[in-house]
C-alpha cells in the first residue's frame, strides 16, 4: 500500500463468541490498539462454528482468524473455515483451538489421514492427532523457540519468546506425515514439543498452540496479530486493485 493509505480489511473470527473465555474480551481492545497504533483497520465478524458449516462462510473475507474456545460447537464449521482459508489464500490464523483445529484439516484434507481425530471432540476415535497433553498448559506461561527463517520468525523478530497458554490438549501422532506433505512446525517448547505451525507457499498460515491473545494487557498486540492485521490489510487492498 501507499505510505499514507488506510485499508479497512474485513476479518472473521472464527469460534463461539462467549464473555466468559477471555481471549474473546481481549479481541475488541486489540483491534482497537491496531487501529490507533498500526493505522491498521480491521472490520471484524464473528462467525459462530455452526454458520462457519455453510458453504463459502468465510469467502470474501480478508482474514480468517480461529479464536479459542474448544470444543466448538462445531467441529465441521471450524474446519471448512480453515480449509477455505488454505485453499483460497485467505489470510489465517489460528490459536490454541484454531491450532489444534488447523493441524486436524491438514491432516484429513491433505495427507488423507481421514479418521484421525482430536480426543476433546471425538474421546472413542481409534486413532488421535490431537490428545490431552502430558502436563495441561492451562494458565501457564512458557518458553517458544523459534526457527530462523520461519514465517513465525519474521513475525516475531525473535527465536526466543515467552508465551501464555489456556489449553489441556496439543499434536501427538502423524506429525511426520503432517511435515512430509508440506506443513513446517516453526516453533517448539524447551523439551521439543510443537507449538507454532505455518505453511509455506500461503501468503499468510499461521498457528499457534499459545494464546497470543492473552499478550500483556491488549494495548500492544502480539506480533502474531499484527501480522495476521497487515496482511489481511494487504490482501484488501489487492483486492481493491490498490499497490501493497
Amino acid at each position: 500500500m501507499t505510505e499514507n493509505a488506510v485499508q479497512i480489511a474485513r476479518v472473521a473470527l472464527v469460534g463461539d463468541h462467549s464473555p466468559n473465555v477471555v481471549s474473546h474480551t481481549r479481541v475488541p481492545l486489540l483491534l482497537d490498539a491496531l487501529a490507533a497504533r498500526e493505522r491498521l483497520l480491521l472490520d471484524a465478524y464473528w462467525v459462530p462454528s455452526e454458520d462457519a458449516e455453510a458453504e463459502g462462510a468465510v469467502r470474501g473475507f480478508d482474514a480468517v482468524w480461529v479464536v479459542p474456545g474448544s470444543p466448538y460447537r462445531s467441529e465441521a464449521g471450524v474446519l471448512a473455515a480453515i480449509r477455505t482459508a488454505r485453499e483460497e489464500g485467505i489470510p489465517f490464523l489460528g490459536t490454541c483451538g484454531g491450532f489444534q483445529h488447523a493441524l486436524l484439516e491438514f491432516a484429513r484434507g491433505v495427507c488423507g489421514l481421514t479418521r484421525v481425530a482430536h480426543a476433546e471432540n471425538d474421546p472413542d476415535a481409534a486413532d488421535f492427532l490431537i490428545e490431552p497433553l502430558a502436563c495441561s498448559l492451562a494458565g501457564h506461561e512458557d518458553v517458544v523457540l523459534v526457527e530462523a527463517g520461519s514465517l513465525a520468525h519474521s513475525v516475531f523478530g525473535t527465536e526466543r519468546t515467552v508465551e501464555r497458554y489456556s489449553c489441556r490438549y496439543g499434536p501427538s501422532r502423524h506429525l511426520d506425515t503432517l511435515r512430509a506433505h508440506g506443513l513446517r512446525f516453526s516453533g517448539r517448547d524447551a523439551e521439543g514439543q510443537v507449538r507454532i505451525a505455518e505453511l509455506p507457499g500461503h501468503p499468510f498460515f499461521l498457528a499457534t498452540l499459545f494464546q497470543p491473545e492473552l499478550h500483556g494487557d491488549g494495548s500492544r498486540p502480539h506480533p502474531a496479530v499484527r501480522g495476521l492485521a497487515r496482511a489481511a490489510a494487504e490482501h484488501a487492498a489487492r483486492r481493491a486493485g490498490q499497490p501493497v
